[in-house]
């Protein structure tokens, strides 16, 4: 009994480490409102398509897969984008990397006890080597109008043939598991309390961690490299980002 509260008390702790770990603002995006009423239709339930949604349709999107390598600390991480299963947060990564965003960012959370959790990097402010690292965090992308650009959050779940938007899966009312889970090596989206609040910043799984399925989205994961991962320290900078392979899967609007 106290081995499970002891792990339901750091499962809090660490999920308001993502939220904190997220951006301060955001709009909020419309999604539909029609409730599951079988197991049936619940891994259907509560899908945006882009022809529904703008917010959607004007975000690059990632048709199939990429590989990214990350350099730090002169070793790669090999990284497996999936747009297949998260189209549009695989695109919004795969963009921000041939932008060369994460180039010189900052990893600044890093969380190893009292369990492995999750290193954290991506935000811009990271960019001004002046910038303190304990003040980071809530630095989002900003696009050629000079605004952030958020993504929705965006969570395929097993059987459904397109991801729920703007919705844990929870609150979607769908039970089945996603097709990305948080396995040790996943790299999913950081963002704040509002679910399409995600814009830059993201992490590496260090364990798996089941209880963030459903409410973050994964979109690939780490093929080589871990090793490297589990040696990243606070105010390690990720030395370049490249896309290897899968580049002419982007799509842009």
């Amino acid at each position: 009994m106290q081995i499970k509260l002891r792990y339901w008390f750091v499962s809090v702790i660490a999920i308001g480490a993502l939220l904190i770990g997220g951006c301060t603002t955001t709009p909020q995006a419309t999604s539909s409102q029609a409730s599951p009423t079988s197991p049936a239709n619940e891994a259907t339930a509560f899908v945006t398509t882009q022809a529904s949604n703008p917010q959607i349709a004007n975000l690059p999107r990632l048709e199939g897969k990429a590989t990214v390598v990350m350099t730090v600390k002169g070793s790669p991480i090999t990284i497996e984008v999936d747009g297949t299963d998260a189209p549009i947060t695989a695109g919004n990564f795969v963009d921000l990397v041939q932008r060369g965003v994460y180039d010189g960012l900052v990893f600044h959370r890093v969380v190893r006890e009292p369990q492995p959790f999750v290193v954290q990097g991506g935000d811009p402010q990271g960019k001004d080597p002046n910038f303190p690292v304990g003040e980071l965090g809530t630095g989002s992308f900003i696009d050629a109008t000079g605004q952030p650009r958020y993504i929705p959050l965006e969570i395929k779940p097993q059987g459904a043939e397109s991801p729920v938007y703007s919705k844990t899966l929870k609150t979607a009312g769908v039970s089945a598991p996603p097709v990305l889970q948080h396995k040790r090596g996943a790299v999913a989206m950081a963002r704040s309390q509002f679910p399409d609040s995600a814009s830059a910043q993201f992490y590496f799984a260090l364990a798996d961690l089941q209880f963030l399925d459903g409410n973050y989205a994964v979109f690939g994961y780490v093929t080589q490299g871990m090793d490297v991962v589990d040696k990243i320290q606070q105010g390690d900078r990720i030395e370049s980002a490249k896309v290897t392979s899968g580049a002419d899967n982007l799509k842009k609007s």
